[in-house]
């Protein structure tokens, strides 16, 4: 088969002409090929070369006058931009593994050599750049016929391929997850077969496969491969707590891994933000801690929020995840992920409301969407009624906000200004002063006005004063 059409672009008509000026045999593989035949728009381009790819790379870069570029003499590879694409250049190699280290010891090889070592046959194909077959179709693993079936398979052994390079198994499951197709089974078995050997992964590999699938329309899809096959038990623990009903007398609580998963589904439809994503798989994090059964009141998991919450540094850690505003954005989402559904069912007040505003600050709207995700009964009726309360409490929000200005409120009367007024230095009662400000906004003693707060903080600060003179 040729593809001429795919490789139909200058940056093309470059490489083959830097190809022939060098006497070096080079194709397209991987990525680009595999998107270009599912009709996937795609800038990055992977060229591995017979012969040298730095060599290929600096005529390359030499011929289009590039002036990005990068190269990597001690893994044979390099980087050259050219408008808007981004080429790689490789050097065919075989490879062979110890067992010990995901690293390979590599010798120079041919293109064959090249696409038996590669991860999934829909990565193996490749496009000749050559003059003499330009634009031929190399797909000696039927990898055409997989994308056509929407299957991942290895081109070789699977047992083998996963347990030379462990995070293939990863790649398996995100690539599953982004296209949505199915692991074929004997590679699917094989997941389960060498869980263990993704103990030799580096934490930050692993984490960033789990992030591109998480990204994925569905990943739910994803994490249910990585729960049935093991994997997740290795990689996320924590999340892998969640699964599991426990009855007493009958009574059982809902499978809080499956709900996870649903609400993680939920959000994706409506944000694409990564970490509005990953505050939805934390978000009942605590659960399993936190679980009780009364009596009276059935299954309870009282406090989970914060606990969740203060688990959320631990996690991030532990997952090689930003330890940054990032962190304390998904923090916050997993701490007041419950407020807004507790107003649904309960009073509506406006202090409930102003005080969600303040603490939600400038993630308002992040939050209610997570809370929107959260919502997962079965039950037709309760759905109806309960999307429609939520309704109401976002009216209500919406209302008291632009009444109140409360969006990322700042209080009207600082420290400093509580200090010269009184003339005292920093202590327990300028904290006092400010306190009582902020609940009598909150509470709508008073309005959200510098007039009115430092007239309060005035009377307040005064009475503090007269009680501490009695005492004496």
């Amino acid at each position: 088969m040729k593809l001429p059409e795919a490789i139909d672009h200058p940056v093309f008509a470059a490489l083959r002409s830097a190809a022939e000026k060098v006497g070096l045999r080079s194709y397209v593989i991987g990525g680009f090929v595999r998107d270009y035949l599912l009709q996937r728009p795609s800038k990055d381009i992977d060229v591995v070369v017979e012969g040298r790819g730095i060599d290929l790379a600096q005529a390359f870069a030499e011929h289009t006058q590039s002036e990005k570029t990068a190269y990597y003499e001690n893994f044979g590879t390099a980087m050259v931009v050219f408008g808007d694409y981004i080429v790689e250049f490789v050097g065919a190699r075989r490879e062979s593994y110890n067992r010990g280290s995901r690293k390979p010891v590599v010798e120079e090889g041919s293109l064959a050599d090249d696409q038996i070592r590669r991860d999934f046959t829909i990565n193996a194909m490749s496009i000749s750049l050559n003059a003499d077959d330009y634009g031929q179709l190399h797909d000696p693993f039927n990898g055409v016929a997989d994308l056509n079936e929407g299957i991942i398979r290895t081109p070789t052994d699977p047992k083998i391929t996963f347990s030379d390079d462990p995070l293939r198994m990863m790649r398996a499951v995100r690539f599953a997850t982004q296209l949505d197709f199915h692991i074929e089974e004997a590679t699917y078995a094989a997941l389960n077969q060498n869980r263990d050997r993704i103990k030799i992964v580096s934490q930050e590999r692993i984490t960033e496969e789990m992030n591109k699938m998480i990204l994925a329309p569905v990943p739910s899809k994803g994490f249910k491969i990585l729960f049935n096959t093991g994997l997740l038990h290795l990689i996320f623990p924590d999340m892998v707590k969640l699964h599991g009903v426990d009855f007493v007398n009958g009574r059982g609580h809902k499978d809080n891994f499956y709900h996870t998963l649903q609400v993680l589904d939920n959000l994706c439809a409506m944000s694409d933000d990564l970490w509005l994503r990953w505050a939805a798989i934390l978000h009942d994090i605590a659960k399993p801690a936190t679980k009780r059964y009364y009596p009276k009141q059935g299954w309870t998991f009282h406090g989970h929020e914060d606990l969740g919450a203060r688990w959320v540094p631990r996690i991030f850690k532990q997952m090689r995840l930003p330890l940054d505003q990032k962190m304390k954005f998904v923090q916050k989402m997993v701490k007041l992920h419950l407020r807004p559904i507790a107003l649904v069912d309960d009073i509506v007040t406006d202090s409930a409301v102003r005080r969600l505003i303040v603490d939600a600050g400038e993630d308002l709207d992040a939050l209610m969407t997570l809370c929107r995700a959260d919502i997962t009964t079965r039950n037709a009726n309760k759905m109806k009624r309960i999307l429609r309360n939520f309704d109401e409490v976002e009216k209500k929000i919406k209302d008291v906000e632009e009444r109140d200005q409360l969006r990322n409120w700042q209080p009207p009367v600082t420290g400093d200004m509580i200090m010269q007024m009184f003339q005292i230095p920093p202590s327990r009662m300028v904290g006092q002063i400010k306190e009582a400000v902020r609940e009598a906004i909150l509470e709508g003693d008073i309005p959200n006005e510098k007039e009115a707060a430092v007239a309060f903080a005035r009377s307040v600060g005064e009475q503090i004063l007269l009680e501490q003179e009695k005492s004496k």
